[in-house]
């Protein structure tokens, strides 16, 4: 059984980069046909999809957050990190990370991190 396990700072300042590593156990993230993303929740809002790593080729992220957004992996680690650089206090939220199928369904979830921006 997959599982997946978020782990970075809970306290970010304003302008700074934020950094989270998601660890992945029970497959590899290099396995066929799956991908692996971060998406996050703010209090009191729903889901925001912030972007993707297939199990090969590049990243893709959403366009709202793209230029500010970077996920890469450590394959000998079994890992994928989110950096999004320039965070404002509005981006406070839980942080989760996620692997996707062909259908298209993040179908297994961490538990979530909760990170704040603040000074």
């Amino acid at each position: 059984q997959v599982q997946l396990q978020e782990s970075g700072p809970g306290l970010v300042k304003p302008s700074q980069t934020l950094s989270l590593t998601c660890t992945v156990s029970g497959a590899y993230i290099t396995t066929n046909y799956y991908y692996y993303g971060w998406i996050r929740q703010p209090p009191g809002k729903g889901l925001e999809w912030m972007g993707a790593r297939p199990y090969s080729g590049s990243a893709y992220y959403n366009p709202a957050l793209k230029s500010r957004t970077s996920i890469s992996r450590d394959t000998s680690a079994n890992q994928f990190t989110l950096q999004l650089h320039s965070v404002t206090p509005d981006e406070t939220a839980v942080y989760y990370c996620a692997r996707g199928d062909s259908t298209g369904i993040f179908a297994h979830w961490g538990q979530g991190t909760q990170v704040t921006v603040s000074s």
